[in-house]
């Protein structure tokens, strides 16, 4: 049975008044508050479910934001994967069309990737923007490079025969009508290729139907291009003067044999080497 007179002492304890006194530092007299024991022991238990529900929402929170991250790199890494999906369709498609015309002439007319022989000009440009606004040492010689004589390309890139020229020719590969925007000079596989002025090297590596390609910048507007080399002997960033190896003869990319592809552009455009090959300009 339970003792009546233990219980009433329990709540006699429990409803005992505490006094809580505040003492303000000014001078206004010190207030007091009578709370029963049994009130500051129920505000100390929600005190502390508060606190573990707060710690709760917080780890909740977390965790949301975790997986939400991980969620976020998935269908990233899956909306790259469904891009790449789609090109490598698309080149199915385009091989297929392609080897469905039959012959070696009609796939060569019809493929997009141009094989003129002439360079991917708007693709080279952005390239090379991006490397002589990236490159500190292309910026700084361009800066200070003053002399118009040094920076003008003379002379051939390396010993051969013009088998192609500048302007409206037919193409060795299509047998198409194109423009050919700079000269072909045939000559042995493995012979050095030369730099036809001062320069730095915007540059230097595979450039599709160019196959190893080097550019050289020289001021005052001038670039100068080397295309089908078989090896390369310079990197992006390295000065080089007139006559130094560059690369060496080859037939890589779109090339029916052994040549240098060698063109001049003046303020971005390409201008017929010929005149500067004979020292005309």
């Amino acid at each position: 049975m339970f003792d009546i007179h233990k219980i009433k002492g329990i709540c006699k304890k429990a409803f005992t008044p505490v006094t809580i006194m505040l003492v303000p530092h000014s001078k206004t007299r010190p207030i007091n508050f009578k709370i029963p024991f049994i009130g500051i022991l129920t505000s100390i238990i929600l005190c502390c479910f508060g606190v573990v529900y707060v710690l709760s929402i917080a780890v909740d929170t977390f965790e949301y934001y975790r997986m939400k991250d991980n969620l976020d790199y998935y269908s990233q890494q899956f909306t790259e994967l469904k891009s790449t999906i789609s090109s490598l369709k698309k080149a199915e498609s385009e091989f297929k069309r392609l080897f469905s015309l039959g012959s070696k002439e009609k796939v060569l007319e019809n493929m997009n990737a141009s094989d003129s022989g002439s360079l991917d000009m708007e693709n080279l440009k952005q390239q090379i923007k991006i490397t002589v606004e990236t490159v500190g040492e292309i910026k700084d010689y361009l800066h200070i490079q003053g002399d118009i004589y040094i920076a003008t390309p003379r002379g051939m890139p390396v010993g051969g025969d013009i088998s192609s020229y500048y302007g409206k020719r037919q193409n060795p590969r299509t047998g198409g009508d194109d423009f050919h925007t700079g000269i072909d000079i045939s000559t042995n596989p493995g012979d050095p290729v030369r730099a036809t002025a001062d320069g730095i090297v915007s540059f230097s590596g595979w450039n599709g139907g160019s196959g190893n390609l080097v550019v050289l910048e020289h001021g005052h507007g001038f670039s100068t291009f080397y295309a089908h080399n078989r090896a390369l002997a310079v990197k992006v960033g390295q000065k080089v003067k007139k006559g130094d190896v560059i690369g060496y003869v080859g037939s890589t990319g779109y090339s029916t044999g052994p040549h240098v592809h060698y063109e001049i552009w003046k303020e971005g455009k390409p201008v017929d080497p010929i005149g500067y090959v004979k020292g005309r300009s």
